[in-house]
């Protein structure tokens, strides 16, 4: 198969005659019942064509995998795995999810693959308790001498309880670039876990491994997770193995950002997470730009603890979104994804560079990866209002927490931005130095307002006059020699 065209050949593998065909006929099925709904539709992708997007954890999926989701796996309850279900009548949806299975197994190189989960925290949670029933569920049955954990008695049962939700987590702290599902107590995760976190070098904003692994040392947790949501860097995950092994704990790595950047080859080796860690989770969208989901990958002892995610954690699996994830795990094995990987973090570069030659203070000074952090506070701004003035300019970034950040998480003294999306229309360095001079004017052109009582306020902003209008003018000449899926007219 010919997978979504990504820059410079956009239109090699992308047939906008036959989209456009598809999809003005499932509008105007859908208008039919509700035309506010398909008017919706098309205005997103008016939308979505008309802005910047830089939002690190989106992408733009192909026409390909998009119709994948909407079809007739929708009707299918599903419990259960491949060839073992509780409902008769899914032998398409073996077919579907065991080429899914396939495709994540032969992309990532990994032993097995899980590819149920719903989205990423659908796909930690199954990993989290894979890792409890495997370090403690097997071992309270055999103290036990049961087969099976319907056969423990009520105290036996009360003690495997205790055990189960008395363990520890040791996570990437939230302002460093962790995420919540990494054992923060607004998630079911810091509910599960007692957890403990490992900051960044207050200094450069990078990991320091040894302070890693002392806390590690300190804590003695039976996860240790790595994987970030907004850290600029690359994660040496042999190194984090050999913390976890020296303390006993599991490897658990959430790959979710950069999952496309594994897949496509360009972090290898020691930044490869699969040969390293226990269990690695991700979602199926973000860089590696197929639908909106979640997978596990699992060294084989996790395998068969990873296969009861259903009914452990997950209801039902989402057939017509398993179809879809074979989809676009089959357009990943393509060469072609491999040279969109490599563009993503060249452009990533270049937007940093561009960036810190403006004068815009990055996080750890820079990026090897999809995404770049900025610190606006040398703005004047909050993250709040940075994020908004880029909006109101057609810029559509969100804001995110730094390294001890004074304004907390909700206003926060940071903006994340990430490349896939853009490189996925064909942007290239120069575009990328061109969308780093307009945020750094939209920037220095935000001044924030003063609330009632004299401070200044940490939401309201105003902008220089015209610089809205001027900044959108400009991104639309960037968009127009890029046009996103060319030749879909629905009209």
């Amino acid at each position: 198969m010919t997978a979504f065209p990504s820059a410079p050949a956009a239109a090699a593998g992308f047939d906008g005659a036959a989209a456009s065909t598809a999809y003005r006929a499932a509008l105007e099925v859908i208008g039919a019942v509700e035309p506010r709904v398909a008017d919706a539709i098309g205005q997103e992708l008016a939308d979505q064509r008309a802005s910047l997007k830089l939002i690190a954890s989106e992408n733009y999926a192909s026409p390909a995998v998009l119709l994948t989701m909407g079809n007739w796996f929708s009707d299918k309850y599903a419990e259960g795995t491949v060839g073992h279900r509780f409902y008769a009548g899914c032998q398409n949806v073996d077919t579907v999810e065991a080429l899914a299975a396939e495709h994540a197994r032969e992309l990532f190189d990994a032993p097995y693959a899980y590819v149920q989960p719903h989205s990423g925290i659908d796909a930690n949670l199954v990993a989290f308790w894979a890792v409890l029933a495997s370090r403690i569920e097997s071992p309270a049955l055999e103290r036990a001498g049961a087969k099976h954990v319907n056969d423990l008695s009520e105290a036996e049962w009360a003690d495997l309880r205790r055990a189960l939700g008395d363990q520890r987590m040791l996570g990437m702290s939230l302002d460093a670039g962790g995420h919540l599902t990494h054992g923060f107590r607004p998630n079911i995760s810091g509910k599960m876990f007692e957890q403990s976190s490992y900051g960044t070098d207050p200094t450069t904003g990078l990991l320091d491994y040894d302070a890693v692994r002392a806390r590690a040392k300190e804590f003695r947790p039976l996860i240790l997770m790595a994987g970030y949501s907004a850290y600029p860097r690359r994660v040496n995950f042999a190194t984090m193995r050999e913390i976890a092994d020296e303390v006993g704990a599991t490897l658990v790595v959430d790959m979710a950002h950069f999952a496309g950047l594994v897949a496509g080859k360009v972090l290898t080796g020691d930044f490869d997470p699969v040969p390293h860690a226990h269990v690695v989770t991700s979602t199926s969208h973000k860089s590696l730009r197929g639908p909106r989901g979640g997978f596990v990958l699992a060294q084989p002892e996790f395998a068969d603890a990873v296969d009861r995610g259903c009914p452990m954690v997950l209801g039902g699996p989402l057939p017509h979104v398993m179809a879809a994830k074979a989809v676009a795990f089959a357009e990943a094995r393509q060469p072609a994804f491999a040279a969109y990987a490599q563009r993503i973090v060249d452009n990533a570069v270049a937007l940093a560079d561009g960036l810190r030659s403006r004068g815009v203070r990055l996080v750890t000074d820079g990026t090897d990866n999809h995404l770049v952090l900025l610190d606006v506070s040398s703005f004047g701004l909050t993250g709040r209002q940075a994020e908004s003035a880029l909006l109101d300019s057609g810029i559509v970034t969100n804001r995110n927490a730094v390294p001890a950040d004074p304004n907390g998480a909700w206003y926060t003294s940071g903006v994340r931005i990430g490349t896939p999306a853009l490189t996925t229309r064909g942007f290239g360095p120069a575009e990328f130095d061109r969308v780093a001079e307009l945020i750094a004017d939209v920037l220095a052109g935000a001044t924030p307002t003063t609330t009632s009582a004299g401070e200044p306020s940490r939401a309201k902003f105003t902008l220089t006059d015209g610089l809205a209008e001027r900044t959108r003018a400009a991104a639309a000449e960037l968009l127009d020699r890029h046009p996103l899926y060319p030749g879909l007219d629905l009209a």
